[in-house]
């Protein structure tokens, strides 16, 4: 029945069920062409020594992450800076609570929320965040241009040329925002057709904490070499998980393939590069003669890091769930 009143429809999940579905899909099909029993078995042969290795980096690196969104609230937060320690909690938790949302701005969001309850205004706390992960989208071209450099074939393939391509205007568009004044006006006009004020007032606020950073260029080079040894510190996880497997590559290899493999997992049509990674591990190192049982293997053990990297975010939830109950006591 139609009473002409409009009721507001919950966003559809369709595009996202059929990325989940698209991801699902590849990852079956590399595990058939693979062979499972064959996968089964190279999962048996893993070496647990170098995995310890590959934990100590996955640390490291999450630690690097924090420092790095330390780093840029430094310049944004002189009076109500928050902590390292406040910042490396908030980092941890997000990026655990993070694997339940949508996407990696999901994450994010929690993150930018956590930070406000800090007493960081939230266009400080959301800017502070968009530009650490442009920085590390940057990064992540900045060593994917060199691997294309040390594999000069795949500089024509298609997957490569594509994610390329999108990590350059991504990177593109947020330096514009940051450092264009024509850029800064088109987006304020585009804010003012928004219909009242209060709908404005934060989307400008992140606005003009983004334009800040523009006279913060030391801040800038700083987290811009910090994600850069991320990824670095991303191939050599890569590359004990080799060690680990048996594999006979020599680091060379995992820095010609690996940042290519996680620019192909950023393009958009799955969920957190399931299915993708599979195709672009079984592809790349196909080229060097890695079976692709291995080759599967590997590609589901470095995807599966993230576990490892969200286990102190997920000791952080367990221990504060524990002492909010505590604190409230037994529920009757």
């Amino acid at each position: 029945m139609n009473s002409g009143t409009l009721v507001p429809r919950a966003p559809s999940r369709a595009p996202a069920l059929l990325r989940l579905a698209f991801a699902a899909a590849l990852v079956c099909y590399f595990l058939a062409r693979a062979n499972p029993g064959a996968v089964l078995e190279a999962f048996t042969r893993i070496s647990g020594g170098p995995l310890v290795v590959v934990a100590g980096l996955v640390l490291v690196d999450r630690a690097l992450m924090a420092y790095r969104w330390f780093v840029l609230l430094r310049p944004l937060e002189r009076e109500r800076m928050p902590s390292f320690g406040v910042v490396l909690d908030i980092f941890f938790v997000s990026t655990f609570l993070g694997t339940f949302l949508p996407g990696s701005i999901g994450g994010d969001a929690v993150r930018a929320y956590s930070l406000s309850k800090h007493g960081v205004p939230i266009g400080d706390s959301t800017a502070s965040v968009f530009v650490d992960r442009m920085l590390g989208v940057l990064a992540l071209l900045v060593v994917a241009l060199v691997s294309v450099t040390l594999a000069r074939d795949l500089a024509s393939e298609r997957a490569i040329v594509v994610g390329l391509a999108m990590t350059a205007t991504v990177c593109a568009a947020a330096a514009l925002l940051v450092f264009s004044n024509r850029t800064e006006a088109v987006a304020e006009s585009l804010l003012a057709r928004l219909p009242r004020e209060s709908i404005r007032r934060v989307p400008a606020q992140i606005l003009a904490s983004i334009r800040r950073y523009a006279q913060h260029r030391g801040a800038l080079i700083h987290v811009l070499a910090a994600s850069v040894a991320v990824q670095v510190l991303r191939v050599l996880q890569a590359y004990y998980l080799g060690v680990a497997m048996g594999l006979p590559h020599s680091l060379q290899v995992y820095f010609a393939f690996v940042p290519l493999i996680l620019l192909i997992m950023l393009l958009p049509i799955t969920v957190n590069g399931l299915g993708t990674s599979q195709a672009a591990f079984v592809w790349l190192f196909g080229r060097v003669q890695t079976p692709a049982p291995e080759a599967f293997v590997l590609s589901v053990l470095f995807v599966g890091l993230q576990i490892v990297g969200n286990f102190p975010g997920a000791l952080l939830v367990l221990v504060k769930t524990a002492r909010d109950v505590g604190v409230r006591g037994p529920q009757h």
